[in-house]
């Protein structure tokens, strides 16, 4: 069976890991009462995370498109290869769409993103109490329903790995 390329490997995992650590530090600082130190440091690791994931997502894109990811197993069947082809494109989507609408709410928010504490991300625009009323939602919109499309993800890949027997998942395994 045909694999993912390394540099497609590499990728893949990191912007999982990435996105995974970004949602949880975004669940545990949003309880965080009040604004504390440690709140503002979590708000700045989430964004930096995000917009790592938004690189990597631009690296990730070029790099498919230049190179095309191996076949479905012969043997699945056609509704499966639809769905896993659906999967990948709305998980290629939410990698653009969460850090995107997770910069536009803090700039919404009247909050500048400065990337690592050293590079200022363009202002696009002044924050207001109604931008940040509309991007909050649509960012945590985006976020719940890219946790649904990973869980899928992650097991169709087990469902492959265990049931079907099919090596699917090894072809993402370095």
């Amino acid at each position: 069976m045909e694999r993912y390329t390394r540099t497609a490997m590499l990728l893949h995992w990191l912007v999982a890991l990435l996105i995974i650590a970004a949602f949880l530090l975004g669940l545990t600082m949003v309880d965080i009462k009040g604004i504390t130190p440690t709140k503002l440091k979590y708000y700045s690791w989430h964004k930096w995370m995000g917009v790592t994931v938004l690189f990597l997502a631009v690296a990730r894109a070029l790099w498919r498109a230049k190179h095309t990811p191996p076949p479905h197993p012969a043997g699945m069947p056609a509704w499966q290869n639809k769905a896993a082809d659906a999967v990948h494109y709305a998980l290629y989507f939410f990698i653009f769409a969460v850090p995107i609408s997770g910069y536009l709410y803090s700039l919404a928010a009247g909050v500048p993103v400065v990337y690592l504490g050293v590079w200022h991300m363009p202002v696009l625009f002044e924050g207001t109490p109604e931008l940040k009323a509309f991007f909050k939602p649509i960012h945590y919109w985006l976020n719940m329903t890219m946790a649904l499309f990973v869980i899928a993800h992650a097991g169709a890949a087990l469902k492959h790995q265990f049931i079907d027997r099919d090596g699917v998942l090894k072809r993402m395994l370095p």
